[in-house]
């Protein structure tokens, strides 16, 4: 099991989509595989024969459903799909998600970036074994690769989209779509986007530390932005996230799954595996999970069960549904 959660440097094996589309149903696997040119992701195996015209799609960016996610699959028959999995209240992904679009428009119809909500897909989140979000995966022919785990700086993003189209090359699959209504190429650059104001000086300084895998380094720069300004809403934000992980950081799923399941009462274990959870996007089970056990236990421990959720609540955003259900338990629990 890959450590949680997993570096967001290098490309993961392929996953198993099985769960979601019949296998009759995938585009005829080859013979032999076609090896991956260098520097391609590994695990990339032939796919279908390239298709010598332009498929019309509504849009180079894709918003797909675990029940439309088999238009993605005969669509990578022609072109690599980039899968990016994301939720509204993940900071990081508000990062990645534009660097993403930009690099898919500036392929020109030779790449198709496909969305996919976290929060609403669980069946995809599962098949791609997106343990953390942002995940960013790739379908080429009908065949999925994992690609990297949390937001890159835009040039390592780069390389990953060279790397991809690189291997859908070796595999046959370098046909090219067109937007629906439009004629000839396909705008390379988005017209009209404002450039994304520059973040203050403590919050880059912690997206840095997030880059480079140093958690605690960021945790410290969230809590100084805090410091000089408590309203500082998306530093209170941005502290829940790396803080969650950083207390996942070296551990894997299996670990903190088999802990919580041999001891349903430690407070600790339950946490670990809620934290678990909510980097999975399956905040209900995580709010479940504390809420029951907060009404068992007293003191020190019902403590931490408070604040844990509390910071559930900034990460997912206060004016959820699901958090206002959930605040309301807990005040019923409390007092």
């Amino acid at each position: 099991m890959t450590n949680v959660p997993p570096t967001p440097s290098g490309l993961r094996g392929a996953v198993d989509l099985s769960s979601l589309v019949d296998r009759a149903q995938r585009p005829a696997a080859p013979t032999a595989p076609v090896a991956p040119a260098p520097g391609a992701p590994q695990g990339a195996t032939a796919g279908a024969a390239p298709s010598t015209t332009e498929p019309a799609v509504p849009s180079l960016v894709l918003d797909v459903t675990d029940q439309t996610f088999q238009d993605v699959l005969e669509l990578s028959s022609v072109v690599p799909v980039i899968v990016d999995i994301w939720a509204e209240w993940c900071g990081p992904c508000k990062q990645l998600s534009p660097i993403l679009e930009q690099l898919t428009a500036e392929y020109d119809g030779r790449v198709v970036l496909a969305k996919v909500d976290a929060d609403t897909n669980p069946q995809l989140v599962q098949a791609f074994q997106a343990q953390s979000i942002p995940t960013v995966a790739a379908v080429i022919g009908g065949r999925p690769l994992g690609l990297f785990v949390g937001a890159l700086p835009e040039a390592q993003v780069r390389d990953v989209f060279e790397q991809v189209v690189a291997a859908a090359e070796q595999n046959g699959v370098t046909g090219r779509v067109r937007v629906d209504g439009q004629s000839g190429d396909v705008a390379a650059e988005p017209q009209g986007e404002p450039e994304p104001e520059p973040l203050p000086p403590h919050h880059q300084a912690a997206y840095d530390a997030i880059e480079r895998g140093d958690y605690a380094a960021a945790v410290q720069e969230y809590k100084t932005a805090i410091a000089q300004d408590p309203n500082d809403q998306m530093a209170v934000a941005g502290l829940a996230q790396v803080s969650l992980l950083d207390r996942l950081s070296g551990r894997t799923a299996d670990e903190i799954r088999s802990a919580a399941a041999a001891a349903p009462q430690d407070v600790e274990a339950q946490l670990a595996v809620a934290d678990l959870d909510v980097s999975g996007g399956h905040v209900e089970d995580a709010f479940g999970r504390l809420l029951d056990l907060v009404p068992t236990v007293f003191g020190a421990e019902r403590e931490a069960l408070r604040v844990r959720l509390v910071e559930y609540f900034e990460l997912v955003g206060v004016d959820d549904p699901r958090v206002v259900v959930a605040r309301r338990r807990l005040a019923n629990a409390l007092y």
